[in-house]
């Protein structure tokens, strides 16, 4: 049923009427649970500003961040969404629980947790770009599940905007992933999340967001609502200083209230723990506000749980099978944390032991499924991290780097597989989509295919723009990034998803140079930077704090090259013009932590502080190195 407004004003007044009167037998709000699906850089969180703002979740003298969902500083700085996060509205008398879900492949143990707790999605997609990799990801789960997803088209103020083509893409993207007849009947609306409005047509009316709100209390269902005692699966946990931990789901059954005694199962069905519930957080805008009820359909927190973590079951003490919990897509890179073992250890962080360094590690796997953590066996003070991908990783080095972690990080490797009926090691193959201007399209192509990458389609994007797709392995891709946007001067757009696991596609030759590196300890000096700038790049300014076995650029060969980045010019007593101006130096190399992951080899590592990025070898020392580079040349002609 949908309201116009003079009937949601004559039941608001209604409402009140009967409050007035202490009447308690009106029915309750309908109730409606959605996600957001979108690619990075589609819109989805800014469409969810305008919901709030015109639901009233705002005050009208309230001053609201753009973006208010993305509240991590690193969502904010790099324009994504990280943590899936949910915010409830109401409109016309119905709630509409609505959950921000993260747009990159990377954070997917976040989407596939997140789906189980809604009966709907909003699929949002640039009207110029169309569907891209990310939203067949999170598109993909959806439909697993049986979701009926509402596509709307956003956008549609751009000068190049093509909402036909993109209709019809969005169509050809549901059919390839086996969509049912349901599916395929989806509702389709057009506006524009920044303008404020939406409707059903391209050209307007261009009012307001109420004709998105329509269709979805229109065509998204109620919470289906389980038999007996109260069930909820952890789909989300956070630690809040004041109320422990906090366990986020939707009630599959029953209800629950403070105080009670509940438990928690495992995915396997054995019990955690038990406990007393202590809070009940319900959603409110971007609030949380404390309840005295829950039933099954709300989405809630609950406090009180020590043990319990994502996936697993809370219920109450007569329950005894755990609700299925969605399978997690496996890790497919590695990289082992280290300690910060080298000279300028603890002068800028103050959280370097390897104990701490563990315990966050750990820590941050209980609430994010898609890591996973292991001590390495005869390596006390290193561990392996498994992930999704390289962004993920960063972003948990970097969080720990703000924390005031000092720590060193190895290159990432790619988790490889055997396959158990022909014995044949399998690498990850990912799909990648490069948008890029057709002069450059042939570097791209040659790169990739250096690369062991598979051309699979070449068409045209836009004037002048081509669309290439290949599938690529995993581990030719990393380091990659950098190297396309040299090719193409910063004009491509690269997506990637993980495709499936592939037969080893063999050897890659991947950096083609050697590097620079420092053999004493100090500050490094502009005259000394400027007599090597012929020998390659730098990575160090003057006035650095450089050390024995730090990389300080790259050489412009193939080997690597000890440098003395130290010395100074020598005094003479004799003067001459020109020869004490101050030296002109090239701006050395920006270090990002993405560029500096994808930039060392396997010899090489990250030394990470709260302050600094320092490339440098594993091994400082230059003679042990050479004794190690012996052995592993003698031990690779022994294995043939």
């Amino acid at each position: 049923m949908t309201y116009d407004k003079n009937a949601a004003f004559y039941l608001s007044v209604f409402v009140l009427h009967s409050r007035h009167h202490h009447l308690n037998w009106l029915p309750s709000m309908k109730l409606r649970n959605i996600a957001i699906i979108a690619h990075v850089d589609h819109g989805k969180t800014t469409l969810i500003d305008c919901l709030l703002k015109q639901t009233g979740a705002f005050r009208e003298n309230e001053k609201v961040a753009e973006r208010a969902m993305d509240s991590n500083d690193l969502e904010r700085e790099r324009g994504i969404t990280i943590l899936a996060k949910v915010t409830s509205m109401e409109w016309q008398g119905a709630t509409i629980n609505i959950v921000d879900t993260p747009g990159h492949a990377d954070f997917g143990g976040e989407v596939e947790r997140i789906l189980n707790m809604v009966d709907g999605a909003i699929l949002l997609v640039d009207a110029s770009e169309g569907p891209m990799p990310q939203t067949k990801f999170v598109l993909s789960k959806a439909l697993e599940i049986g979701l009926k997803p509402i596509v709307a088209i956003n956008k549609i103020d751009k000068s190049d905007e093509r909402h036909d083509e993109v209709l019809n893409e969005v169509f050809d993207l549901f059919a390839a992933l086996d969509a049912n007849e349901e599916q395929l009947d989806f509702p389709v609306i057009y506006g524009s999340a920044k303008q404020g409005w939406m409707a059903n047509e391209p050209d307007g009316p261009q009012e307001n967001m109420d004709p998105l709100f329509d269709i979805v209390v229109k065509h998204t269902p109620e919470p289906e609502v389980g038999e007996g005692s109260f069930r909820m699966l952890a789909t989300t946990i956070e630690a809040n200083p004041f109320l422990g931990r906090l366990l986020t789901g939707r009630i599959r059954a029953g209800s629950i209230v403070p105080n009670q005694q509940i438990k928690s199962l495992s995915r396997d069905g054995k019990e955690i723990e038990r406990g007393r519930v202590t809070k009940i957080l319900k959603f409110k805008g971007l609030e949380r506000q404390n309840v005295d009820k829950a039933e099954a359909g709300d989405i809630v927190s609950i406090a009180g749980l020590t043990k319990t973590t994502v996936a697993d079951t809370l219920c109450a003490i007569d329950v005894e099978k755990a609700i299925e919990a969605q399978p997690i897509d496996p890790p497919t890179l590695s990289m082992a944390f280290r300690i910060n073992d080298g000279p300028l250890v603890g002068q800028e962080g103050d959280k370097v032991q390897s104990r701490v360094i563990r315990d966050r590690l750990l820590r941050e796997a209980e609430g994010n499924v898609a890591l996973q953590i292991r001590d390495v066996p005869g390596a006390a003070d290193t561990f392996e991290v498994s992930g999704r991908g390289e962004l993920q990783l960063a972003i948990l080095i970097e969080t720990m780097r703000r924390e005031g972690f000092e720590l060193t990080v190895a290159r990432p490797q790619v988790v490889m597989r055997i396959d158990e009926e022909t014995g044949e090691k399998l690498e990850p193959v990912e799909e990648i989509i490069i948008d890029v201007d057709e002069e450059f399209s042939g570097a791209v192509v040659e790169k990739l295919s250096a690369r062991k990458a598979d051309l699979l389609d070449m068409r045209a994007s836009g004037i002048g723009r081509q669309r290439l797709t290949f599938h690529a392995p995993t581990r030719g891709l990393i380091g990659y990034n950098s190297e396309l946007m040299s090719d193409t001067r910063g004009t491509a757009i690269m997506n990637r998803l993980f495709h499936a696991y592939k037969p080893y596609a063999g050897k890659i030759a991947m950096r083609h140079t050697g590097v620079l590196i420092s053999k004493e300890q100090g500050k490094a000096v502009a005259f000394a930077l400027w007599n090597l700038e012929d020998r390659g790049p730098m990575f160090v300014s003057p006035g650095d704090k450089v050390y024995p076995g730090m990389i300080v650029g790259e050489h412009s060969r193939g080997q690597d090259l000890e440098v003395n980045v130290l010395k100074g010019k020598k005094l003479t007593n004799m003067r001459a013009s020109g020869k004490d101006d101050a030296v002109q130096l090239t701006p050395p190399i920006p270090l990002t932590l993405e560029k500096a992951l994808s930039y060392i080899s396997e010899e090489e590592v990250v030394e990470i502080t709260p302050q600094s990025i320092r490339l440098r070898k594993a091994i400082l020392d230059s003679n042990d190195r050479k004794r190690n580079m012996r052995a592993r040349q003698a031990e690779e002609q022994a294995t043939g």
